[in-house]
């Protein structure tokens, strides 16, 4: 009988549910029907958990200022403290699934998990080790790691550094990348964008995430862009959609207005850049597919390292105005390319598309062995 991985993940932003994706199917690929996806707080209160989503996306697209003083609040010791104390009923069902599950071992995508887990290890209800994919880059928020785990996965060195100075013990980090669908690892060099220094023309996506600021008037500016091919996702924004459409009939050349899709992986990699937030999922799948990115807006807290990333590597750039979006592309496409070849140049030390397969490697290895004191690996001095 193969372990059982329980994957534990919550709706609070969409990388942490598609980090949780692909090492499911990361770990069935490397053991058939060992890994399960598990949401907590979905399950504990699923009424409590759509009503404290949608403020937390009120809070994000509607008051970020707001969102960063609560965001540093989290970084506070004292908010784990109080947090498991509120998480009663979480408590409870995470307990309860551990005990019908019975995993080999337990990853989380999703930061609150830690200090449950290590609540239920103290009462020694747990015996399986613990570890940490971590879905932020630069500003990761301490809750990731003053419970401590068994090991945390980071994305890039970068984050491996701050955490590092925080304390962390080196000997448990691991820096293997995002872990983004097998699309990109199994499409390497199959699917493919045209050559700029070839004459091709230059192929744009737009990502309209919930709560993007100026999408209508950065997507006709886009669309009056004759020379380049544009795709526009709007996801469930219907009205926009119908505008665009609209607006797309009028061009020279054919553009995508596209409603809600799950292409995203083969739309970054045949376009030359991608237009968005700097959301973790999408931040992190452009990497995956060596696509460019120019961020047009950054949510206070967990999406500035996101864009800090990009920036510190010279891989994309920052412009949250429809007319700096337009130049910013204009400049980068200029002489053939050259800008955009730098940008493309300068994610290939990021690019990591085969982590799950690796994190999954690494934590069913971890079993097998037996190795490991859980819950340990945060210094004294960092708690």
């Amino acid at each position: 009988m193969e372990p059982r991985i329980l994957i534990m993940t919550a709706g609070y932003g969409e990388g942490h549910n598609a980090a949780a994706r692909a090492l499911v199917a990361a770990f069935n690929e490397e053991a058939p029907g060992t890994a399960l996806a598990v949401d907590i707080f979905a399950l504990s209160c699923p009424r409590l958990n759509s009503i404290v989503r949608r403020a937390y996306l009120a809070a994000i697209n509607g008051t970020p200022r707001l969102w960063k003083h609560v965001y540093a609040w989290m970084d506070r010791p004292a908010f784990m403290t109080r947090g498991v104390r509120m998480l009663g009923a979480q408590s409870r069902m995470l307990a309860a699934v551990i005990e019908r599950e019975r995993p080999a071992a337990i990853c989380s995508t999703f930061p609150a998990y830690a200090a449950l887990l290590q609540k239920l290890s103290r009462e020694g209800r747990l015996r399986a080790p613990h570890f940490n994919i971590v879905t932020d880059s630069i500003s990761i928020n301490s809750i990731w790691w003053r419970p401590g785990c068994d090991g945390w996965f980071v994305p890039n060195e970068d984050s491996a550094q701050v955490m590092r100075a925080a304390g962390v013990d080196a000997s448990r980090l691991h820096v293997t990348g995002f872990p983004v669908t097998s699309f990109f690892r199994r499409n390497e060099g199959i699917v493919s964008r045209p050559r700029l220094a070839d004459g091709a023309a230059p192929r744009v996506l737009y990502i309209v995430n919930s709560g993007t600021q100026h999408a209508e008037a950065t997507a006709r500016l886009l669309l009056a862009e004759e020379d380049w091919e544009i795709t526009c996702t709007v996801g469930r924004d219907k009205s926009l959609h119908r505008a665009l459409l609209a607006s797309a009939v009028k061009r020279r050349r054919q553009a995508g207005i596209l409603g809600w899709t799950d292409q995203i992986p083969r739309l970054l990699m045949t376009h030359h850049v991608v237009v968005s937030k700097a959301g973790g999922a999408t931040t992190q799948e452009a990497i995956a597919a060596r696509c460019p990115m120019i961020v047009n807006q950054v949510v206070p807290g967990q999406e500035e390292g996101n864009c800090e990333l990009l920036l510190r590597h010279r891989a994309g750039a920052l412009a949250t105005t429809p007319k700096s979006v337009l130049e910013t592309l204009r400049a980068a496409f200029s002489d053939r390319g050259r800008a955009w070849e730098g940008w493309r140049s300068a994610l290939e030390p990021l690019c990591r598309p085969d982590a799950a397969r690796v994190i999954a490697a690494h934590v069913l290895a971890h079993v097998s062995r037996g190795a490991g004191e859980p819950f340990a690996g945060l210094s004294a001095a960092a708690r």
